[in-house]
């Protein structure tokens, strides 16, 4: 499971898809808004929790399509089925390695980029935080839909459109748990549901993308 983990983190890395496009995405997103709803300061901050985190959910979005795309071109995916280790195990490392390349650094960047929607101080810890915690539950949803299209022509229409309804709970309690926290309230119930959605979703989504994966292999 290492191995592969560090296989795909090294993949991602030289193919610029996982941590150069989905930062680049997300401050492109961040310094396009003001534009588009004006410098006023007091706007900025009350729209600023739920940009950032639908900032962050796209932009990890964009590479889930190529998690398992590329080893199912070239045949490493049916190899992976034949190995000793379980597709279970594949699924997490998939998700594992999108998390580190991509939700990891949106969720160091996002503090940062909040200074540009004047976001309150008091809400970065929060931000960085909830991001933190949510994240991996982006990343394990989407390994999910990238299993259940993988093979299908423009599978990476599709996925979003199955994947971006799950993602929804995950937003919500996401942007409520820093609007709380810009709003100077306590945040900690969000939070809680939010690693509660993870948790869940790391234990129960590896055992459906096996079972999607073996589906589209036969």
């Amino acid at each position: 499971m290492i191995a592969l983990l560090l296989r795909d983190i090294r993949l991602a890395i030289r193919a610029g898809g996982g941590f150069g496009l989905g930062l680049a995405f997300f401050l492109i997103l961040v310094v396009l808004v003001p534009f588009g709803v004006g410098p006023e300061t007091q706007v900025l901050a009350r729209i600023a929790p739920g940009i950032l985190w639908v900032g962050a959910m796209l932009a990890a979005l964009l590479t889930l399509d190529r998690l398992f795309a590329l080893d199912f071109e070239d045949g490493a995916l049916g190899l992976l089925a034949l190995a000793p280790i379980p597709l279970e195990t594949v699924a997490v490392a998939k998700a594992a390695a999108h998390w580190l390349t991509t939700g990891l650094p949106l969720a160091v960047a996002a503090p940062l980029l909040g200074l540009l929607l004047q976001l309150p101080s008091g809400a970065f810890v929060p931000l960085f935080v909830s991001l933190l915690v949510g994240t991996p539950a982006l990343s394990m949803i989407g390994t999910f839909g990238a299993g259940l299209t993988v093979g299908v022509k423009r599978g990476g229409l599709l996925m979003s459109l199955l994947v971006l309804p799950l993602y929804a709970p995950t937003l919500i309690f996401g942007a409520e748990a820093v609007r709380r926290a810009a709003d100077g309230l306590a945040y900690t119930t969000p939070l809680i549901l939010l690693g509660a959605i993870s948790l869940a979703c790391i234990a129960l989504l590896p055992f459906a993308t096996a079972a999607t994966l073996r589906i589209n292999l036969r």
